[in-house]
């Protein structure tokens, strides 16, 4: 077996040291919006978001469709935002399916939620409100 070498060693360990930090910064900012003023209802929308395996689509949307995101600020969205494309992304690596796409019927709709917390930044296509199952008017 070749020995790697130093330097691969120590890219390696580098990349290791960033992505714990990386974890770590993402924990942190979880935490805070949690102990923040919508903690209460934010925690209710990361809950059903890391257990996707028993909610609906219609749940979810209906849920995230119901919380005020005026009154919420845009690092707390980007952190909520970015909890969600997780918890999707390892929905569908565990089931064998691309970790993001957003055109399969019966998947959580991430599209569909990005465009509920940031209804001026929706990508194209994508209808504020309007659950996967609905037909597009």
């Amino acid at each position: 077996m070749k020995r790697r070498s130093t330097a691969q060693e120590k890219k390696l360990a580098d990349d290791a040291r960033l992505l714990r930090w990386w974890k770590a910064w993402h924990r942190e900012q979880r935490e805070a919006v949690l102990a923040g003023p919508h903690g209460a209802v934010l925690g209710e929308l990361l809950r059903m978001v890391k257990n996707l395996q028993h909610v609906q689509p219609a749940q979810l949307i209906g849920f995230a469709r119901s919380i005020d995101w005026i009154a919420i600020d845009y690092d707390t969205k980007l952190t909520v935002l970015h909890e969600i494309n997780s918890s999707i992304t390892k929905f569908r690596e565990k089931r064998g399916l691309e970790p993001i796409d957003d055109t399969v019927e019966d998947e959580p709709p991430f599209r569909t939620l990005k465009a509920i917390l940031f209804p001026a930044r929706a990508p194209t296509g994508a209808k504020p409100g309007l659950s996967i199952r609905e037909p597009a008017a």
